[in-house]
């Protein structure tokens, strides 16, 4: 299993993740809402603006401080160091 960081020592698996997106439109604020209530929220961003959303295939909803830009780039070198591993 690999373990991203999404800021502040919190960690998700890589392979759970649906996808990453910016919290901005208002769709996805909907969802975030909606996720709220059913309890299916999980806030990692400790009290910073939110920057990404990441959907899980769980269902459940983790907002993040860091830019979706940052976490890309760590699943992209999550993915170069499994790739370098079984070379």
């Amino acid at each position: 299993m690999k373990l991203i960081n999404i800021g502040f020592g919190n960690l998700v698996a890589a392979e759970r993740v649906i996808s990453v997106i910016s919290p901005d439109s208002a769709p996805i604020k909907r969802m975030i809402q909606d996720v709220r209530e059913k309890g299916l929220l999980i806030d990692a961003s400790f009290g910073r603006s939110t920057r990404s959303v990441l959907i899980m295939d769980s269902g459940n909803i983790i907002l993040s401080a860091l830019p979706p830009e940052n976490l890309a780039a760590r699943f992209a070198e999550k993915e170069e160091q499994e790739a370098d591993r079984h070379d």
